[in-house]
């Protein structure tokens, strides 16, 4: 197992917290999705990858619907895909990524999250180095398919050459190159793979220890980070507790 799915596993993906803020986040994403594409999933890979993730999130087919229904009247040409890094409090590097239609607001809600925590807001890219950036792809097992045969097929759309098996959930999960996620999805897709989740992700190379106190600390601003609605994700480089 890689450093990838070994964070992964530790931190179990935690990202927004209370259900009601995840189900607004992946409304706002299925918004952008559908004015890019059209509402149908068959005809939107983007949209079907989000339409799994909700699955694999527990957002009701209802809500899931509503959403898709909603975004085809909403104006989301505004909406950009803007990210935020800085030095939380004890050192801790802190990446957030959102979603805006209002820059103004949002810089001035994460800057808020980060004075208060006595962090220090950099520029855009000045951390960028100590995180890759990585899309991920979960997917069902299929019977008779030798999983080191797949991966070097997948090599060859920016595919990391290792992968990570639940035998619990008969899934499996690999990672790859950002720019590459339309490949993926579709090689997946095309060979029969049931995706249960696709997503974008951010890994720590750097990870840095924390004692109890810092880390409830830095627990709390990232809290504070998800609560604001533009707020997708947020990273840290604080090594997960064992």
């Amino acid at each position: 197992m890689g450093r990838a799915f070994e964070y992964r596993k530790a931190t179990k993906m935690k990202r927004w917290g209370h259900m009601a803020r995840t189900f607004t986040k992946l409304g706002k994403q299925i918004a952008i999705a559908v004015k890019a594409g059209g509402p149908e999933p068959e005809n939107n890979p983007t949209l079907r990858a989000l339409i799994a993730t909700c699955k694999r999130e527990n957002m009701p087919k209802d809500n899931i619907e509503r959403a898709i229904k909603n975004a085809q009247g909403k104006d989301t040409s505004d909406y950009k895909e803007v990210t935020y890094e800085g030095y939380g409090p004890h050192g801790i590097a802190v990446f957030v990524d959102t979603l805006t239609d209002n820059t103004t607001r949002t810089v001035g809600d994460v800057r808020s999250v980060f004075n208060k925590f006595n962090g220090n807001l950099g520029n855009q890219g000045s951390l960028s180095f100590l995180f890759d950036h990585k899309c991920v792809f979960t997917f069902k097992q299929k019977d008779g398919v030798e999983m080191d045969d797949l991966i070097l097929e997948l090599i060859d759309f920016g595919v990391d050459d290792e992968f990570d098996i639940d035998d619990e959930e008969n899934e499996v999960t690999i990672y790859g190159s950002p720019t590459s996620f339309g490949d993926i999805q579709k090689h997946l897709e095309d060979n029969g793979f049931e995706i249960t989740s696709a997503e974008f992700t951010r890994i720590p190379n750097d990870l840095k220890d924390a004692t109890a106190e810092q880390r409830e600390t830095i627990d709390k601003m990232v809290e504070k980070l998800e609560e604001f609605d533009d707020v997708q994700n947020v990273y840290t480089n604080m090594k997960p507790e064992e």
